[in-house]
């Protein structure tokens, strides 16, 4: 039987959740409920569904709920900022 000596005991759940450090632990990841997303980007709770959903913004569906992880919601505002003017 082939085993992986990779060292990554995580399952293949087919969501990534990315993290600042390529070697975090998920139980180092913290995640955040839609509405706090929608709070920290002052936007609608649709608009972040709509991001989920388009793939813009990764999330883990946990039932039938969505969990964001905050990095990913940082990456995503670090990406998206423009230098106005």
């Amino acid at each position: 039987m082939p085993s992986s000596d990779s060292g990554d005991s995580t399952r293949d759940s087919g969501a990534h959740v990315p993290t600042s450090r390529p070697d975090a632990a998920l139980s180092d990841v913290k995640f955040l409920t839609v509405a706090e997303v929608a709070t920290l980007m002052r936007v609608s709770k649709m608009t972040v569904y709509r991001m989920v959903h388009a793939a813009e913004l990764p999330a883990v569906r946990v039932g039938r709920s969505f969990r964001v992880p905050e990095q990913a919601v940082h990456d995503y505002l670090r990406d998206a900022y423009i230098e106005a003017g």
